[in-house]
């Protein structure tokens, strides 16, 4: 029986109403159709507003989410992260300068540098300098960490604020290494806080080479805060493959993308 493209919407719809996300292969097998005309749907759909199409398929469009409290999402997608921050630590170069910002794969990474010798590490997050402090007593880098100042978020144990975006002018830094919320061709890099997107805006703006760290949920995606364009980005550390609507588009030319 033949199921018209209305009737796959509704169901669409229907489903993102009480699940976060839907995926192109169910709605493909749920429907016996190919994976082409699913994604054309989802594309329809995105154009009138209703869907966000993501890496794999489609999320509700809600940009005022707030975003979960950072206790909360270190347990989501724990090992991906893991993998990503293992692979981005090989990036690191003894002698280094470096920038760490305030997301749980940044955070993962924090906890992946070892046999590092005479490198400098800066970071808002609370969290991350924590761990950083304790791994150069035990001997696994060599070098120093530097606390940004600033003003502190409870929420997210970090500092953010002019101040913050003071300090961070003072420094020329090789290498940042940025969490985002989302990431898509349209918007670029977002996040969801205006104050924590300010810093990490900041920390590309004053570094040689900017390594974001996303994870496959955050590919094709878009937050509430804008705070950096593709162009800006040398290197993605994924645990997904560069997603085939990017493959060809000339603000990838510059960009390595790197797959766990």
């Amino acid at each position: 029986m033949e199921i018209f493209p209305e009737e796959r919407k509704r169901y669409i719809l229907s489903k993102l109403e009480n699940a976060p996300k839907i995926r192109v292969t169910e709605i493909s097998k749920k429907f016996s159709v190919s994976t082409e005309t699913v994604r054309r749907d989802l594309d329809v759909l995105e154009s009138e507003g209703l869907v966000k199409r993501v890496y794999g398929g489609a999320v509700k469009v809600d940009f005022h989410k707030p975003e979960p409290p950072l206790q909360n999402r270190k347990r989501v997608r724990e090992q991906e992260k893991r993998s990503i921050a293992k692979k981005a630590s090989e990036l690191i170069e003894d002698g280094s300068t470096i920038l760490l910002d305030i997301g749980t794969t940044v955070l993962e990474l924090a906890r992946e540098i070892k046999n590092k010798e005479d490198i400098t590490i800066l970071t808002n997050s609370l969290l991350a300098a924590n761990i950083l402090l304790e791994r150069l007593e035990n001997n696994h880098f060599s070098g120093g960490v530097i606390l940004l100042g600033g003003q502190l978020s409870p929420r997210q144990y970090s500092v953010s604020g002019k101040v913050t975006e003071m300090v961070l002018d003072r420094f020329n830094v090789d290498q940042a290494f940025i969490s985002v919320g989302g990431i898509s061709l349209r918007n670029g890099l977002s996040d969801y806080d205006f104050d924590e997107s300010m810093i990490s805006r900041q920390m590309i703006r004053v570094s040689k080479e900017t390594i974001v760290l996303a994870d496959a949920s955050k590919l094709e995606t878009d937050t509430f805060c804008k705070f950096g364009s593709l162009k800006d980005v040398d290197k993605i550390v994924s645990d997904a493959p560069l997603p085939a609507p990017w493959e060809g588009n000339e603000l990838f030319k510059d960009i390595s993308w790197i797959t766990t």
